[in-house]
């Protein structure tokens, strides 16, 4: 399994998020604020903020906006040596914050990006993944185009072949998946039989399994009592369609309002279901970027916790996807050190049922 991790490598398209200050809708106001973001460069920063030898793997347009992405990248601590300049533009996105009734919305713009027309052989696997112990790369590395799809397999190809686990996060984004002959759940489900852990939240998985009837999450304080028997028979449904995984991840949310959230996460590992406790966020800041700082806290705690010690790492997990709620933009600034101040302070002991 994954110990004595020595580098990290996550892939996917580095994007500038555009909004609009102090929750004003993109129709208001004059100001725009841009920030740098993207699932695969959020969970990149998350382990480098914790410690970790990470490299980021994209292509960037060779203009001042895409080396002012990969300068911020750097100044994160992020490893940057396999970034492949090319194309004419960066990917983005707008992002218009929820206010009180009203949720946010996710517009993208990253049709024609460097990153779309990514192509196989463009990027020097053997030697980026040289010395890695982890490639990370989630549904979004597949869904821009055909192109990136291709080379996402090419990717894990070379994983497999050079002994790299493999960590996916399904992401699965129904906006994105545009091209022609796109097929996001046969792609998806391709891409979970490779995964050696991996990272999803309720609507993923059930848009993999095709369940109907989602199990309820309506948590209005933290002493809600889940229903774990019925997420343990989806964990063997899940289980099935992805054998080779060691550990699997599913994350919840329940929002009672845009600054009011609660969350909690299960574990699967090697045959048994851990749960974590459910955590009370009356103040949010900015929920971007979460399931990303839970990706990236679960990687560090497989290299600091023993392996069987499935209970710590999907706390410390939680914790840190917890802490990212209080930071703006959507890179997760949290330490180690914080990270588990929040975790032996706010989680203390709680009702842990292992179910075998």
């Amino acid at each position: 399994m994954i110990t004595n991790i020595e580098k990290i490598v996550t892939f996917g398209e580095l994007m500038l998020r555009i909004s609009k200050p102090d929750k004003k809708r993109l129709s208001q106001g004059n100001i725009f604020l841009g920030n740098y973001g993207g699932s695969e460069a959020n969970v990149a920063v998350s382990l480098a903020m914790q410690g970790e030898n990470v490299e980021y793997v994209t292509r960037l347009p060779d203009t001042q906006m895409g080396h002012a992405g990969v300068m911020k990248l750097r100044e994160l601590g992020v490893n940057t040596n396999f970034v492949l300049y090319g194309g004419d533009r960066i990917g983005t996105y707008y992002f218009e914050e929820a206010a009180s009734l009203r949720n946010s919305s996710v517009n993208y713009d990253r049709n024609g990006s460097s990153y779309f027309y990514l192509k196989p052989g463009m990027i020097d696997w053997r030697h980026a993944l040289e010395g890695a112990a982890v490639l990370h790369v989630s549904g979004i590395t597949a869904a821009i185009s055909q192109e990136a799809a291709e080379a996402t397999f090419e990717a894990l190809d070379i994983a497999d072949e050079m002994g790299v686990a493999i960590s996916i996060d399904l992401n699965y984004r129904k906006n994105l998946w545009r091209y022609e002959g796109a097929a996001p759940r046969e792609t998806l489900e391709r891409m979970m039989k490779r995964a050696d852990v991996m990272f999803g939240d309720v609507i993923e998985y059930q848009f993999i399994t095709q369940q109907h009837e989602r199990i309820p999450f309506k948590p209005q304080t933290p002493d809600y009592d889940m229903n774990l028997d019925a997420y343990r028979h989806w964990y063997d449904e899940l289980h099935q369609l992805a054998p080779r995984c060691r550990k699997m991840m599913i994350g919840m949310r329940n929002e009672l309002s845009s600054s009011h959230h609660l969350l909690t996460a299960l574990l699967w590992a090697d045959g048994r279901m851990y749960n974590a406790p459910i955590v009370d966020i009356p103040e949010m800041v900015d929920p971007m970027g979460v399931g990303d700082a839970f990706a990236g806290g679960f990687l560090h705690a497989l290299n600091i916790f023993p392996d069987d010690d499935n209970q710590r790492i999907l706390d410390y997990s939680l914790a840190a996807a917890s802490l990212k709620n209080t930071v703006a933009g959507d890179f997760n600034l949290s330490t180690e050190e914080e990270i588990m101040h929040v975790m032996q302070s706010h989680f203390g002991l709680h009702d842990i049922k292992v179910y075998d």
